[in-house]
């Protein structure tokens, strides 16, 4: 059965709306799947210090940071859900992704570019936004990132399902912009 890398960063676990969306996505997901779970904000993770920057550059890195690096590596495909903060996504997911991006199990770093190592091929990112800010918007810079981050580590093709506006309407609408979203997850799980 082929690999699902699961990196789950919504803060509020099952109260988020983000995990409302992304948790039958993953359930529909797991008939396809063997499914692996990462909880970003379990690992509390630290950003890379310079000790740890120079240790790998001796390529000495740490096996905890290995273990997932290898994971990402070797997943066939990857759903990423977190909610829109700041921008982009949660420091941890930013954190999560700087850690394990090693040269030579993520990528590799040649003498004038790097090329991926991961044998991923489907990227799908599951987010909500309390403001008015549509996939695409200047103001939004998580799929940019996503997708910078798919062609140094070779993760394929990356989708969105996102719904925007969420904190200025009412429960009703809400719920309903919930339902929309799950409805186009499920498509994309199809061929997913």
């Amino acid at each position: 059965m082929k690999k699902l890398l699961f990196v789950n960063a919504c803060i509020r676990g099952e109260d988020s709306r983000t995990w409302r969306i992304a948790a039958p996505l993953i359930e529909k997901l797991r008939e396809t799947y063997e499914v692996q779970t990462i909880d970003v904000n379990a690992l509390q993770w630290q950003a890379v210090r310079a000790e740890e920057f120079q240790a790998r550059g001796q390529g000495n890195f740490q096996e905890h940071v290995l273990e997932y690096a290898r994971m990402m590596e070797q997943t066939d495909r990857l759903v990423i859900a977190a909610p829109f903060w700041d921008m982009s996504f949660p420091s941890a997911l930013k954190v999560f992704f700087e850690q394990i991006s090693l040269d030579g199990y993520t990528f590799d770093n040649g003498s004038s570019t790097c090329t991926g190592r991961c044998r991923c091929e489907k990227v799908l990112y599951i987010t909500t936004r309390g403001m008015n800010i549509p996939t695409g918007d200047i103001r939004e810079q998580a799929v940019p990132y996503l997708r910078a981050l798919s062609t140094l580590w070779g993760l394929g093709e990356v989708q969105c399902v996102a719904c925007e506006n969420m904190d200025y309407i009412s429960d009703d609408e809400r719920e309903e912009k919930i339902r929309k979203a799950i409805a186009e997850g499920m498509e994309i799980c199809r061929e997913f």
